[in-house]
């Protein structure tokens, strides 16, 4: 079985077939759902067990810090996945815009006393591991690889420069509420406005199905909002207050939620295709295959 978007649809009808001849429809499209869902993943899932591997093995008098092997650890992640097209490079520049907005938001919020990464390391920008850009490039990852490995179209979906506005108004806030009243509230608000009628329509197999596209966005946050707090109990980061022993509260959660507004924003900016601005009826159309350009 070969590597890469093929071999990935052999694996999926191999799996699937399986499933189907042995469990009832509705286990077997939620076995394969949560399947692709883990596949999609991979990099995140990659970089937290290096992050809790790490934790659990080193020790304080080793040649090289934690810190700067998990740089090398994320760096050899995205060296592989391209290399045997895990990834395609559609998705390498969409992880790379996510690299350049997360470390900038990492460098003022730690500057800002939000959350500190109390470890040495050599390979350390202006405090912060450069590690640290690659847990955004995950759910850049993520999303894209999700998109794909699911044939993913969204619809109908708002008019393109309206979810722009919000997801900069999101970002801006994530600085400027240090300095001015926190809008928040305001934007959880605008996110279901602006979304309320959007669903995500993805193929299992043969079948597509739906979700609205808020729901989906919560369902997120709560993972990510757990996958954090793995961090945060390993002490890789820790907040202000925080002796990295104790989840983060779940406000954090409200943070990612509004924070994967702006991921996907970041996304449509090279997936443009998959937005529909009419509602389907019944059914996804097809999307055809990747180009070999993108891997």
């Amino acid at each position: 079985m070969t590597a890469g978007p093929n071999g990935t649809r052999s694996l999926e009808r191999a799996l699937g077939d399986w499933a189907r001849a042995r469990l009832p429809f509705w286990l077997a499209e939620f076995v394969m759902f949560g399947l692709k869902q883990a596949w999609a993943c991979l990099f995140g899932i990659l970089l937290l067990a290096g992050i809790i591997g790490t934790k659990a093995i080193w020790q304080p008098g080793w040649a090289l810090a934690r810190y700067d092997v998990l740089v090398v650890w994320a760096v050899g992640l995205q060296v592989l996945f391209l290399v045997f097209k895990l990834e395609t490079w559609r998705e390498a520049r969409v992880i790379l815009l996510f690299h350049l907005t997360g470390t900038a938001m990492e460098i003022f919020k730690v500057s800002a006393g939000s959350w500190a990464y109390p470890e040495a390391g050599v390979l350390k920008l202006f405090g912060i591991p450069l590690f640290s850009g690659f847990m955004y490039a995950a759910v850049g990852s993520y999303m894209a690889r999700v998109i794909r490995l699911f044939d993913m179209r969204f619809a109908p979906y708002p008019p393109f420069w309206t979810t722009l506005l919000l997801a900069v108004g999101i970002y801006v806030n994530f600085f400027a509420h240090h300095f001015l009243p926190d809008i928040r509230l305001g934007l959880f608000a605008a996110t279901a406005l602006l979304y309320a009628r959007t669903r995500i329509w993805f193929t299992i197999g043969q079948h597509t199905y739906w979700m609205p596209m808020v729901l989906a966005a919560v369902l997120s946050s709560l993972f990510l909002w757990i996958a954090e707090n793995v961090g945060t109990g390993t002490g890789t980061w820790v907040y202000g207050g925080n002796n990295g022993q104790h989840w983060a509260g779940i406000s954090k959660m409200g943070s990612w939620y509004l924070l994967l507004y702006v991921s996907f924003v970041t996304v449509s900016l090279e997936y443009r295709d998959v937005l529909l601005r009419r509602p389907l009826a019944s059914a996804a159309p097809p999307r055809s295959a990747p180009s070999p350009a993108e891997g």
